[in-house]
């Protein structure tokens, strides 16, 4: 017993050390340690002159779910919800161009139509010829509109808080942008507790090394962040999507949280009574990201609405 015990206390002590000493190495052992629960795993294709990093899990045989990541984000906004999905689907989570490890060029644009065109190039590159598609705040913009432009490659579309439509009730972050102010860009480090709690209902306190470590990589790209926020949300204030909901034509899922701070909970009715062929879930006690914050019950209600189609 008593070896067991200093063992044990010396991997805790080992794990301090490296935290404080290492905290990149200990921060990117986690990151893998989560992908490696969901089985996702880190590939990479080669797409026009880029190379688009993904995370892929689940059998590569299964019918593919391609979810897209929010402003800001990467592939690891999916690695939590992964082990829900990857169980009967194969799901594919890339890094968009302008974040993770794709392109961030400053001298390119990153407006919906764009990406929305670097999107289907992926899928072409990547051999999938029709899925179904879904994803987070800008995610869902894009993956709305792609579902508008490319109706034939889309089995479902699941918009989880997507941007790109104006409801009843405007959001903090729009009134905030109407003034010219970005709220989601990070000028010191206690800019990151902010935005957390702006982001999530009940945020998870993040260790002060790592706030160190999100906070130097939003630096490092503060230019190109900056740029493409303004491109988005000069899009979805100018020229929402609400018009042209009716071109969707694939089955639909909306899941928003209730407490939403970024995009208003208004927009679900929106969506709901402009999509012809959709069904709406609201999750209490859940701000912008379900899909982190609430993982288990945002996947009962996916894995429902896939199995449909």
């Amino acid at each position: 017993m008593m070896i067991i015990l200093y063992v044990l206390g010396a991997i805790i002590l080992a794990g301090m050390v490296a935290y404080f000493v290492f905290p990149r190495a200990v921060y990117r052992a986690m990151t893998n340690m989560i992908r490696l629960r969901g089985g996702m795993r880190q590939k990479s294709v080669k797409v026009g002159d880029d190379i688009w990093p993904y995370l892929e899990g689940g059998s590569s045989s299964g019918i593919p779910v391609v979810l897209l990541h929010g402003f800001g984000g990467d592939k690891d906004n999916w690695s939590i919800y992964a082990p829900h999905i990857t169980r009967n689907y194969r799901l594919i989570t890339p890094d968009l161009p302008g974040f993770g490890e794709n392109d961030r060029s400053l001298d390119r644009d990153y407006d919906i139509p764009s990406q929305v065109h670097r999107l289907n190039a992926f899928l072409d590159a990547m051999n999938i010829p029709k899925c179904h598609i879904g994803g987070n705040s800008m995610g869902g913009y894009i993956a709305l509109q792609f579902a508008m432009e490319y109706p034939d490659r889309v089995s479902s579309l699941t918009l989880f808080n997507n941007a790109g439509v104006v409801g009843e009730n405007k959001s903090e972050l729009a009134i905030a942008a109407e003034k010219g102010d970005n709220s989601l860009a990070l000028n010191d480090l206690s800019d990151v507790d902010r935005l957390m709690a702006f982001i999530s209902y009940k945020p998870v306190p993040m260790p002060k090394n790592f706030k160190k470590i999100f906070f130097a990589e939003a630096e490092a790209h503060k230019d190109v962040l900056d740029k493409i926020f303004w491109q988005i949300a000069g899009s979805g204030i100018n020229h929402p999507l609400n018009d042209r909901l009716g071109e969707v034509t694939a089955p639909s899922l909306i899941i928003w949280g209730r407490h939403d701070r970024l995009i208003d909970v208004s927009s679900v009715s929106i969506l709901e009574e402009g999509i012809k062929n959709s069904e709406a879930v609201i999750l209490e006690e859940t701000g912008h990201v379900p899909m982190i914050e609430k993982p288990k019950d945002t996947a009962s209600v996916h894995l429902r609405f896939l199995a449909k189609y």
